[in-house]
């Protein structure tokens, strides 16, 4: 495997996949390398569903391996809301900053005790010839009360790491991507790529 397409728009990801991808020598594209792509509505109720509908109609598609994320916020007290529908909490065309807002609104008033939650990672991988292999990674943390750091992207300004005394949006990328979800995802999907002949170059 020399190359794989990250299924996503999302620059932050496509930046955190080339970081992870590197030391195994894989060139990583994006769905910006593949305009002819059209949207794939994600219709599963879970993150393992979307991202095996995403990975499975583009790796078939277009003839190459193709590594699809579907990630998230669930927050305990919102009864794991926003889960699925995190990119889009605040209503269609809403951005980031939109989704936070929506989450404090939710959480006002709720003590640091029940305010719970973590960010949840499934990485689907599918190849042209019809393997498809599926991981979750999880990483647990606090809602804060107020937005801090400029790190990162998404909820990360909200999630905080008692651990660290720190939100996510206040580490370093190379720190985020040994703890973040997307990162313990990834450390399951190297047992599977090593089991296909895939290693770090030396």
């Amino acid at each position: 495997m020399k190359e794989i397409m990250i299924a996503t728009k999302n620059p932050g990801k496509v930046k955190e996949f080339e970081h992870i991808f590197k030391p195994f020598g894989v060139t990583v594209k994006s769905l910006f390398d593949f305009p002819e792509v059209e949207d794939i509505e994600e219709t599963g109720t879970t993150f393992e569903e979307n991202a095996l509908l995403k990975a499975r109609s583009i790796a078939q598609s277009q003839n190459i391996v193709v590594l699809a994320d579907d990630s998230g916020l669930e927050v305990d007290a919102l009864s794991g809301r926003p889960g699925v529908y995190s990119a889009r909490y605040a209503g269609p065309g809403r951005d980031d900053a939109a989704n936070i807002e929506k989450v404090l609104k939710e959480l006002e008033g709720i003590p640091n005790q029940n305010r719970g939650a973590r960010f949840v990672c499934c990485l689907a991988m599918a190849m042209p010839t019809g393997e498809e292999y599926v991981v979750r990674g999880t990483c647990p943390g606090i809602i804060a009360t107020s937005c801090t750091g400029d790190e990162g992207f998404g909820y990360d300004p909200i999630f905080y790491l008692p651990e660290l005394g720190k939100t996510m949006a206040q580490i370093p990328k190379s720190q985020k991507n040994v703890l973040s979800h997307r990162a313990n995802a990834f450390v399951q999907l190297q047992e599977i790529l090593q089991q296909l002949g895939i290693k770090k170059e030396a």
